[in-house]
């Protein structure tokens, strides 16, 4: 693998002891995946931000760079914490986890990162152009840049996605690549989606087809980017998709050849045969949406739903701080609180401790998190579209 005389100075100590450790891991990376260079990055995004994904030792390499001077070069935004950063006391979260929370914060924090604590970014202040190289590694975020914007990056994991921003390039392979960008397969699509849910629901069946090859749909009309945000969300999470194409709608469709290809269809029996599979509960004693965070969209037409309602049971939009604050000032956030819902910022029901807030059986519309709560929260699911769960919550 070529580099510069800068970059082989950065990996021979020459920028000191972090700079070396993080350049030798982007070294290896590339030279496992035998790329030919470095290229430079316009932004990246790091997960392994909450507590309870990392525990003490992530913490502790965390401290351990910052308090040795870790500096990014680039853009850096962080993926959602375990906890509402401002909130979490009034929300319920446990003080315990809250000060380990914030040790970790205060770690990004001094390497100049953006406490942004995001999925989606691109909603938040960091929207690549078409065609740019980036580092990003939470899937759903990884998917929407590659997918619905056009940008290229990898599906990171935190370590090298930290070391991309400490270095301020990544290694040139995968999906960076324009060989490595063409569909694998072709999906049609002859069912009705309406809701958020049955992207989500239409995504889970294809991620655990595809795995991590690159699917070509049709058939799909007038999705808008929260729709495929929710499509992508649920391929990365069932599957390791990382880029998909959907005629007429994702930039690169149109360049794309789908002769020849796998043929997959998916309809309304499909549909609902991932709906039941999603649905592990009954009765949910916590309802959460926003994962990937909602947009302010997403919010506005919540708050119309439950405007003047009054809700039985605890309900959370997960969402980023810019547009909790954006919706406070909207009178959203009002609406929703007198309804008895929460908009809580910074964290999802997926990284945040919530089996240890004495929750059992969550309802969602996201299928991402339908997949994961079982496993990362030994939570059951009640898997619905968004009305149904105002109605249940």
């Amino acid at each position: 693998m070529y580099l510069t005389k800068e970059q082989e100075n950065m990996l021979n100590g020459g920028h000191g002891e972090v700079v070396e450790r993080q350049m030798r891991l982007l070294v290896r990376l590339g030279e496992i995946y035998k790329a030919d260079k470095m290229i430079d990055v316009g932004s990246v995004q790091v997960a392994g931000v909450s507590y309870k994904s990392i525990g003490d030792p992530g913490l502790e390499f965390l401290e351990d760079i910052a308090h040795k001077g870790a500096k990014v070069k680039v853009l850096t935004f962080l993926n959602p914490a375990g906890m509402d950063m401002e909130n979490w006391r009034e929300i319920g979260f446990p003080e315990s986890f809250a000060t380990m929370q914030k040790k970790v914060m205060d770690a990004f924090e001094q390497m100049g990162i953006v406490m942004s604590a995001t999925c989606t970014p691109y909603l938040a202040g960091n929207l690549p152009r078409f065609r740019e190289h980036i580092a990003w590694s939470e899937s759903s975020a990884v998917s929407f840049s590659n997918s619905v914007i056009g940008a290229r990056t990898n599906r990171e994991g935190g370590p090298s996605a930290l070391a991309a921003a400490i270095c301020g390039f990544t290694p040139n392979y995968g999906l960076h690549l324009d060989e490595n960008r063409k569909p694998h397969m072709l999906v049609k699509v002859d069912a009705k989606l309406e809701y958020n849910s049955d992207f989500g629901a239409l995504g889970y069946h294809v991620g655990k087809i595809a795995g991590s090859k690159i699917p070509y749909f049709t058939g799909i009309k007038n999705a808008n980017t929260d729709n495929l945000k929710a499509l992508g969300a649920a391929m990365a999470a069932s599957g390791a998709v990382a880029l998909y194409h959907a005629e007429g709608l994702t930039p690169e469709a149109s360049t794309m050849e789908t002769k020849g290809l796998e043929i997959i269809e998916v309809g309304e029996k499909e549909l609902k045969e991932a709906y039941a599979k999603l649905n592990t509960g009954k009765d949910p004693d916590l309802v959460v949406v926003g994962c990937p965070h909602a947009s302010l969209r997403e919010i506005i037409t919540i708050a119309k739903k439950i405007d003047g309602k009054h809700l039985k049971k605890p309900f959370w939009i997960c969402t980023s701080r810019v547009m909790k604050d954006a919706a406070t000032r909207m009178g959203l956030t009002a609406t929703i609180e007198k309804a008895g819902g929460k908009i809580v910022a910074d964290t999802c029901m997926v990284v945040s401790p919530i089996e240890e807030m004495g929750f059992k059986t969550t309802g969602v519309d996201s299928g991402k998190a339908g997949n994961y709560l079982p496993g990362f929260c030994k939570q059951s699911v009640v898997f619905k579209n968004i009305d149904d769960l105002i109605k249940s919550g």
